[in-house]
């Protein structure tokens, strides 16, 4: 029996031990193999993959500096819109408006109608300058008379002028003849007399004939000079008479140019002064005015491709070229330029307008000033 308990005793110890040291080996195990895995690459070398993400990240700005600066062949700028040379229409004399032919936002070629002025002030006008014309043109004809008979008369005096001297030479003679008689004895004192007051009369005819041919003469200058005065009554009536005429056709207001009416604002019964504003014409004729940085215009010249990007229809590109280049920035000409003689100047990037004309707009789509676009010019 003590044998026996013994051998159990062994047993149990046994079994403990081997217990034991399975156990042992269990926890040995997760710490042997902890021990034999390895940390990574980047919890080994952290501060050396940080510099070279830095490095690559300076390369990469760098290459793109420098690519922008140098290498790549385009100049691009979002401050960029439709331009034209749009204005006011007005009409050109005052008056009622009869008719507008033209509605907002209409399209218009080149002679249409836009508004009509009440012409019946202005034809009245015109019929009271026709009117002076006429009497004009009768006062001259009526002066042209009165000095073809005023010559007449001249010619008249003349001979009258003509038989006088020959009368006055006459009565000398008669008078000298008559005189030399009674010298001699064979005449009477009487007769010598009545000779003498023969030639006197006659000299005092011809006195006369001649102050007839200086009157008529004179008479002859003034009624040229009041014909001189008919002439230029008739020039200015017929200036009165073409002002008339194209004040009669300023009635009429058309459109100089194809483009477009917009914020119309005349109206029949409407009564407009000359030069109030009815409505903005809008010309067909518009291109891009893009406002780069004066450091993207080195080598922008004219004639350089253009792409151009519609905000408004983004699927649609137009293509372009450039007309030219301002020179000089856009404040340089602002009613209020910029004063940069302080003591607080800050240097900014200035921008510098260029001028881009489409080569072809898009049909069926509305384009007007003031929209946005993107240019892309191709500098190099």
């Amino acid at each position: 029996m003590p044998d026996d308990q013994q051998r159990r005793d062994v047993v149990d110890l046994t079994g403990q031990d081997a217990d034991t040291r399975a156990g042992r080996s269990e926890r040995a195990q997760p710490a042997a193999g902890d021990g034999g895995k390895k940390p990574g690459f980047i919890r080994r070398h952290p501060l050396a993959i940080l510099a070279g993400l830095v490095v690559v990240a300076l390369l990469a700005v760098a290459g793109y500096i420098y690519w922008q600066r140098n290498i790549h062949p385009y100049e691009s700028t979002d401050d960029a819109f439709i331009d034209t040379r749009q204005f006011p229409v007005a009409p050109k004399v005052a008056g009622y408006v009869t008719e507008v032919a033209v509605g907002d936002n209409q399209h218009v070629n080149a002679g249409d109608l836009l508004f009509r002025i009440d012409t019946r002030d202005y034809q009245t006008a015109l019929e009271q300058a026709q009117a002076q014309i006429e009497s004009a043109q009768a006062a001259i004809t009526g002066y042209d008379a009165q000095i073809d008979a005023q010559r007449a008369q001249i010619d008249q005096a003349k001979a009258e002028v003509s038989q006088a001297e020959a009368a006055v030479g006459f009565a000398k003679e008669d008078a000298a003849r008559y005189r030399d008689l009674q010298t001699r004895g064979a005449g009477t004192v009487q007769q010598a007399q009545q000779s003498t007051a023969n030639l006197q009369e006659q000299q005092g005819k011809l006195t006369s004939a001649n102050a007839a041919v200086i009157a008529a003469e004179r008479q002859v200058g003034a009624l040229q000079a009041q014909r001189t005065s008919a002439v230029a009554d008739l020039a200015r009536a017929k200036a009165q008479l073409a002002q008339a005429q194209l004040n009669l056709s300023y009635t009429t207001v058309t459109a100089a140019q194809p483009g477009r009416v917009v914020q119309l604002s005349g109206a029949v019964g409407q009564f407009a002064q000359a030069g109030q504003s009815l409505a903005i014409f809008v010309p067909d004729d518009i291109w891009v005015t893009a406002n780069f940085k004066e450091t993207q215009i080195t080598d922008m010249r004219p004639g350089q491709p253009v792409d151009i990007r519609i905000d408004a229809y983004p699927g649609r590109k137009v293509t372009g070229h450039v007309d030219s280049v301002q020179p000089g920035s856009g404040t340089a000409f602002s009613l209020l330029p910029a004063e940069n003689a302080t003591g607080n100047y800050v240097k900014v990037v200035q921008r510098v307008p260029v001028k881009i004309v489409a080569d072809q707009w898009p049909d069926g789509v509305s384009i007007g000033p003031g929209m946005s676009v993107v240019p892309r010019v191709t500098v190099r």
